[in-house]
């Protein structure tokens, strides 16, 4: 009697490794279709920062956050907190990302959303100054100039690599430190201009990247 063996065909071999291939392929197809739609989201999200501060000022004619009428404008508790007018949305030289949670909700970069929120230019709850996630889990902030760039800027944080130089590139000249975007991978130098010469995606580095308005 002959022993039978058993085994996989090259046939068999081949077929499983075109299965593992597909899977592959598709896996990859989907983590890029994330990643396209998180440069979408945070493209749109500066874009509707624009237009949502545009909206404000021809409407008050005053910066959100700025606005030294606001708490006569909405009466709500905890109360809405002024700006002073002075044509800023607070000071200059702002280097980290402030907690609008915490000690800096009264500031002029927080209100700045509350005020916003309040007109209707932006969704959320009204009575909130903390400021919106994006699509890479990071924040907006809104302030008066950062990496070098002046007047009011709206930053996003905590972006990959690939999504910052996307960003750039999408708005401008697609290099960290030049133009009228800019970023950096150090989230505590915000008032300083970048000195990177290009965006790195290596997987673990993140960027803040800011766009003047």
């Amino acid at each position: 009697m002959k022993n039978s063996q058993g085994g996989f065909t090259l046939v068999e071999i081949a077929i499983v490794l075109v299965i593992i291939g597909l899977l592959l392929g598709g896996v990859l197809k989907g983590q890029e279709l994330i990643t396209q739609a998180k440069i979408r989201n945070v493209a749109n999200d500066l874009n509707g920062m624009s237009a949502a501060v545009y909206g404000y000022q021809d409407r008050y004619k005053k910066f959100p956050g700025d606005d030294n009428d606001a708490a006569l404008r909405w009466s709500t508790t905890p109360p809405t907190v002024p700006g002073d007018g002075n044509g800023a949305v607070g000071v200059a030289g702002v280097s980290a990302v402030i907690d609008c949670a915490g000690a800096g909700a009264n500031g002029e970069n927080c209100q700045f959303w509350k005020h916003l929120r309040l007109s209707g230019f932006v969704g959320g709850d009204s009575n909130s100054p903390l400021a919106p996630q994006n699509a890479a889990g990071g924040i907006l902030q809104a302030q008066n100039g950062a990496l070098g760039l002046a007047a009011l800027t709206i930053c996003s944080t905590n972006l990959p690599g690939k999504i910052a130089n996307a960003i750039d590139a999408q708005f401008d000249d697609g290099k960290p430190s030049t133009g009228l975007v800019r970023g950096t991978n150090n989230a505590a130098a915000l008032a300083t201009a970048p000195t990177e010469a290009a965006y790195v995606d290596d997987g673990s580095t993140v960027y803040v990247v800011c766009k003047t308005l």
